[in-house]
């Protein structure tokens, strides 16, 4: 499989992207998702959901202290 930078992939090889998707080649071409879920229901008048592209991770902190993680209800991904 030859992704989008041009790099040969074995099939059943799996990798991540440096724009945090997971994929995979087979016989039948390759396949991405993304590796992390995005929040969705939070308080977003007193929170912010932040991506930390090093770990593919978002974490939902308070807007005027970012030590305070917030209650998040759900996540889609």
């Amino acid at each position: 499989c030859l992704d989008s930078k041009k790099e040969l992939h074995e099939f059943g090889s799996q990798w991540r992207t440096d724009d945090c998707l997971d994929c995979s080649c087979s016989r039948h071409g390759i396949q991405c998702c993304t590796s992390y879920g995005t929040p969705v229901d939070y308080d977003e008048e007193k929170c912010v959901s932040i991506f930390n592209k090093k770990t593919c991770s978002y974490k939902v902190v308070e807007k005027n202290d970012h030590s305070k993680e917030c209650p998040v209800n759900q996540w889609v991904g």
